[in-house]
């Protein structure tokens, strides 16, 4: 059964802004918002699935001190003091079991924080647990976690999209206020409209991979999950900045992210590309997105439709360069130097064999074969050289785009989210998913996904794309669509 839409403000599904209003007012303290928080992944999490581990014996003493700096004892506060937080099971946690949702990595734990957990514990956030995924962050639905599918709050037979399912789930579903996923073709995005909060990828670069467990190496990036833009930019401010421990951060001027929240966005230029369109776009999708470009054209934005014609090439590039850098970032988990091994193989080679075949899924499996392949003798030039040829003449496109508009609005998925199971046996389809979404990742551009509306009671996701480093322009645009609109305030109850 789908669950009507509720807009009735409650402490689970309150902004972060407006809890810090609660706590700086005294009315809530830290330790209270947390255990109450905790109380309800354990009522709803059961059916949900989005967590797959929590540390409340971590949570508790980390809220205590929050109370403590709330109250001006020790180092100021800042905007996620005292607020709930999940972190997406493929970013390092020390003393946590850190699976990235595979079979693979049961059991290992950790000796370091991953560079944005650190800075978000520094910041005086307090972190629940683990969010499930896709096995290694591959796959648009998450029905490919070694640990059990998440199902959609909105409508527990459908899934939340993916790879950050359980991370867009939990928020949609009020188990945490913020969450941290990682986008390599869209797994911020495509969850996020999926289940009807904000996501955003960051240009790639901002925000420091340290302590990510690798899938593609030059598309990753992690990027916050939130309630509504201003909760995004400010947790964007708090884990953008350059790390000498990753080697692709940036060294860029690091302003504060929300500076341009609430500035208009009349005269600004926006442009439609045609083919986000794509052939076999739901029509309650598109007539959401057509609505939310009038919202925007009312606003006083110059709307005008363009082309961007690489666009129809991008998924082909993409399913070459992800599956051949997960190839080679896979290649450690070996039953030897890293990971679980299996008890099978009297040599180096069988064990490695066994390992791979017994705790591998079929779908990291499937983008090893292809990865690998891409990578052979004698096709290198013909798959992976190409697709970075092409992946150049894409980056290219968009930068001549940017040369005319300010930013891109485009649908964030061509679909509402499907039935569970309804894709699984038809990895193309299940590909298609993320054809929105996947332009942005090879070009390293920075691009949110905000709620816009409803089909079939199923939330739908606006894409706004902006040019590298304009997340600040990015954020402006969504946050002028959202304030004028009441869909980040709708939520399912539950």
């Amino acid at each position: 059964m789908v669950n009507r839409t509720s807009r009735t403000p409650d402490i689970h599904h309150m902004t972060a802004h407006e809890i810090r209003g609660k706590l700086d007012a005294r009315d809530l303290s830290a330790v209270e918002l947390t255990q109450a928080t905790l109380k309800r992944i354990s009522s709803i999490d059961g059916e949900i699935n989005a967590y797959l581990r929590t540390t409340a014996e971590q949570a508790i003493p980390a809220a205590e001190e929050a109370d403590r700096r709330l109250r001006g004892s020790g180092p100021e506060p800042g905007p996620l003091t005292g607020v709930p937080i999940l972190v997406k099971d493929n970013m390092s946690t020390a003393g946590v079991e850190t699976t990235a949702g595979s079979k693979i990595l049961a059991g290992y734990i950790p000796p370091f924080d991953a560079e944005v957990v650190s800075r978000l514990n520094e910041a005086g956030a307090i972190t629940l647990g683990k969010g499930n995924l896709d096995e290694f962050a591959m796959g648009s639905s998450n029905e490919h976690s070694a640990f059990g599918a998440v199902r959609n709050p909105w409508d527990m037979e459908r899934v939340p999209g993916g790879s950050s399912g359980g991370a867009a789930a939990a928020v949609a579903a009020g188990e945490c206020v913020v969450a941290l996923g990682s986008d390599t073709g869209g797994s911020i995005r495509q969850p996020a409209a999926l289940c009807g909060v904000v996501g955003m990828k960051p240009t790639y670069g901002l925000v420091s991979r340290y302590g990510l467990i690798a899938f593609a190496s030059s598309l990753d990036q992690i990027g916050p999950i939130t309630r509504d833009v201003r909760d995004c930019a400010d947790t964007l401010n708090i884990i953008s900045s350059h790390d000498p421990k990753d080697s692709t951060s940036v060294k860029a001027p690091f302003n504060d992210f929300g500076e341009k929240l609430g500035k208009s966005v009349d005269g600004m230029r926006l442009g439609v590309p045609k083919e986000y369109l794509v052939e076999g776009i739901e029509p309650g999708v598109r007539q959401a997105f057509e609505e939310a470009v009038e919202e925007l054209r009312s606003l006083g934005a110059l709307i005008e439709e363009t082309s961007l014609p690489l666009t129809n090439q991008a998924l082909a590039v993409y399913y070459v360069i992800a599956p051949s850098e997960a190839s080679a970032n896979l290649s450690r988990y070996d039953g030897v130097r890293y990971g679980a091994a299996s008890t099978v193989g009297s040599t180096a080679a069988e064990l490695s064999r066994h390992t791979r075949g017994e705790m591998f899924g079929d779908e990291v499996k499937r983008r090893i074969l292809i990865g690998t392949y891409a990578l052979s003798s004698g096709y290198y030039d013909a798959y992976y050289k190409k697709a970075q040829q092409v992946r150049t003449l894409i980056r290219r496109e968009f930068t001549e785009a940017f040369g005319q508009f300010d930013a891109l609005v485009t649908p964030t998925s061509p679909s509402v989210a499907f039935k569970i199971g309804e894709k699984l046996e038809d990895p193309l389809q299940m590909y298609l998913a993320d054809i929105c979404t996947i332009p942005v990742n090879i070009a390293g551009l920075p691009a949110i996904s905000v709620p816009c509306g409803l089909s079939e009671e199923m939330p739908v996701g606006l894409q706004v794309i902006g040019p590298q480093f304009g997340d600040q322009t990015v954020l402006q645009v969504a946050h002028a669509y959202e304030q004028s609109t009441d869909w980040h305030r709708s939520h399912p109850p539950l």
